[in-house]
């Protein structure tokens, strides 16, 4: 089975509208839903499923998040063997706890994480062991590349790379922007192997985070169903290196998020 300890390999998305924005992405995106029991909070949670298995989930924002001014956003959780082992590492190493250790019934147990520079990402460890396969590269529906907007370029690039064993790839010169550092989740440094990349944080981006790039089948035709679906296209269609061309948009309720895709027209 695969091997998801310091991988990101679930994708959940707290929302103010649960199933605006199921039909939203369904459409944009090709993904289908089903529910799951419900969660902490006693809500339904959805699980998505993309073209090779499920991937995600997208929920209500708990009641006391929405109180103290939480939007809509997309997180990310990276697998761990031991969650409160690894919470107290990752602390040492310079991030911080938000939410500690906790069980989920019947899924697993889980923590809240903030990197160095501020970014926040989840920690799980599931129940079964070696239940979910990665899906194959650029598998449509799924997350095709993972970029960090960091709070602390130098030391989040550290911490990732020393906590969880990523490998840093080439780094980028984007002029004023400063450097964009490619990176994968398997310790690899060759191109192919790469999984995101990482960046400064850019004076209009509100606060650090991750951003997840979903992947499409024709990103022209994903851009129209953004439009159609009630989203906004902030940034694109642009061109990368391999031939396929991203978006950055945000969907109706407000979270920010990407696609992946080539040109087919």
């Amino acid at each position: 089975m695969t091997d998801l300890n310091g991988k990101f390999f679930w994708y959940e998305l707290m929302t103010s509208d649960p199933e605006g924005a199921i039909r939203f992405y369904s459409d944009v995106v090709g993904w289908t839903t089903e529910p799951f029991g419900e969660d902490l909070q006693g809500d339904t949670y959805h699980v998505i499923s993309a073209s090779a298995g499920e991937m995600g989930g997208i929920m209500a924002i708990p009641a006391p998040l929405k109180d103290h001014g939480m939007r809509p956003w997309w997180g990310g959780y990276i697998g761990s063997a031991d969650v409160d082992a690894d919470a107290k590492r990752l602390t040492e190493a310079g991030g911080s706890v938000k939410r500690a250790p906790e069980d989920i019934p019947g899924v697993g147990r889980f923590a809240v994480m903030g990197d160095p520079g501020g970014a926040i990402f989840m920690l799980l460890k599931g129940e079964g062991p070696g239940e979910m396969q990665a899906a194959p590269p650029m598998a449509n529906g799924h997350v095709g590349w993972h970029e960090l907007y960091s709070g602390d370029f130098d030391k989040d690039l550290a911490f990732y790379t020393s906590q969880f064993g990523w490998g840093k790839g080439e780094a980028m010169d984007m002029g004023p922007m400063g450097s964009y550092q490619l990176f994968s989740m398997s310790g690899a440094t060759e191109f192919n192997e790469m999984a995101g990349g990482m960046m400064a944080r850019p004076t209009e981006m509100p606060m650090p985070l991750w951003l997840f790039y979903f992947v499409v089948p024709d990103i022209d035709e994903a851009v129209e169903r953004v439009k159609a679906g009630g989203g906004t296209v902030l940034n694109g269609p642009m061109e990368v290196p391999g031939g396929a061309w991203i978006i950055q948009g945000s969907d109706p309720q407000g979270a920010m998020f990407a696609l992946v895709g080539m040109r087919n027209g």
